[in-house]
């Protein structure tokens, strides 16, 4: 006698979940091969969406995908050892309708991500190892100690202009902001009120612990970058011209990995030292640098070029044919895509950079 199995049982079936992510909720929507399943909403837990679908879809092959953006790649780590085969997506590749675009909400946005996930149309972004996610982590903090720092030495040079304090002759513009300027600062500088006294004090105190907090961070770069992961390729990449220990080792742990880029030009677009194109029919035209990129990696860059520009013969030669041609600052942009393409040479040989190689 044969009896009905209550038991589902979505064995070599593919189910799709595009993954709407916020900080308090995920909007998730689930497809299978034919047809839409559900769109709901949960809290942020990848625990609790596998125990949705393996209660709902056991046994079923679980794909999923969610935009990058601020949560990082934590949920993707944890959907992947969950079981979820997950990949991460940048917002602007994944395409749009106007529909979509006039009616945006989450929804529709989850609904779009699992769509495009089952047709195959989405490029998955890279996925750094814990260690080196750590490691831009601490590069990409002291960028932001230094845009902080800068601010507060703005808010002081304000703060005395207004006041009507000059600096004094023995303290030049070059020597801003060193110890003998900010003890300066600190004992001799006096206000008409008691009220701008305090403010500017809190203004120096404010600097103090930021530059203590940036010699800590450039410690702990230097000692980062004696280790053995770090050692020999920033050797390399420290013998092109033009790169310190600090562009040098934020080089490495964005990039982390050399061979996954095809070709050079593949490195620049990452970086972001590609123009922004248009063309249709005869006409073509080349605009300002395109917006995509990692925009560090292109200011250090092309701060590297401007002293490559002078070390360097070659580069020397290649800049001042360009300036013949564009403005100083355009051709600056063409030399760092010409270092570029000399660190993306080191890396992938393994050999260290000879002054006046052609590339």
């Amino acid at each position: 006698m044969l009896t009905k199995s209550k038991k589902l049982n979505f064995e070599g079936q593919n189910i799709y979940v595009g993954i709407d992510v916020h900080l308090k909720s995920w909007n998730v929507t689930i497809l299978s091969d034919q047809m839409h399943l559900k769109t709901f909403n949960q809290i942020p837990s990848p625990e609790k969406l596998s125990n949705y679908l393996n209660s709902n879809y056991p046994k079923a092959v679980y794909k999923s995908a969610y935009e990058a953006g601020f949560c990082g790649y934590w949920a993707h780590r944890r959907l992947m050892d969950l079981g979820i085969e997950n990949i991460i997506v940048n917002p602007a590749d994944i395409p749009t309708t106007q529909k979509e675009t006039a009616q945006k909400s989450d929804p529709v946005d989850s609904r779009k991500i699992a769509r495009f996930l089952r047709s195959g149309e989405l490029s998955e972004l890279y996925i750094p190892q814990v260690e080196t996610e750590g490691d831009r982590i601490l590069l990409r903090s002291r960028y932001r100690i230094l845009m902080d720092l800068g601010r507060i030495r703005r808010r002081i040079k304000s703060l005395l202009y207004f006041q009507g304090v000059s600096y004094p002759p023995a303290l030049n513009a070059s020597v801003h902001w060193s110890s003998r300027f900010m003890k300066w600062l600190s004992e001799d500088v006096h206000l008409e009120s008691e009220s701008a006294e305090e403010s500017l004090g809190l203004f120096i105190k404010e600097a103090n612990q930021l530059r203590s907090m940036l010699l800590e961070v450039n410690r702990c770069i230097k000692r980062l970058s004696q280790s053995p992961s770090y050692e020999k390729p920033l050797r390399l990449i420290r013998s092109v011209p033009g790169i310190g220990i600090i562009t040098g080792m934020t080089l490495l742990a964005e990039i982390e990995n050399i061979t996954r880029f095809k070709n050079a030009d593949r490195l620049a677009c990452f970086v972001g030292l590609v123009p922004m194109c248009h063309s249709s029919g005869e006409k073509e035209s080349k605009g300002e640098l395109t917006f995509r990129g990692k925009l560090l990696l292109r200011s250090y860059l092309i701060e590297s070029a401007w002293i490559a520009a002078r070390i360097d013969p070659a580069l020397q030669l290649a800049f001042s044919e360009l300036c013949k041609r564009m403005p100083v600052n355009n051709a600056i942009i063409r030399i760092a895509k010409k270092l570029l393409n000399r660190i993306y040479y080191v890396l992938k040989n393994k050999k260290e950079y000879e002054l006046c190689m052609v590339l």
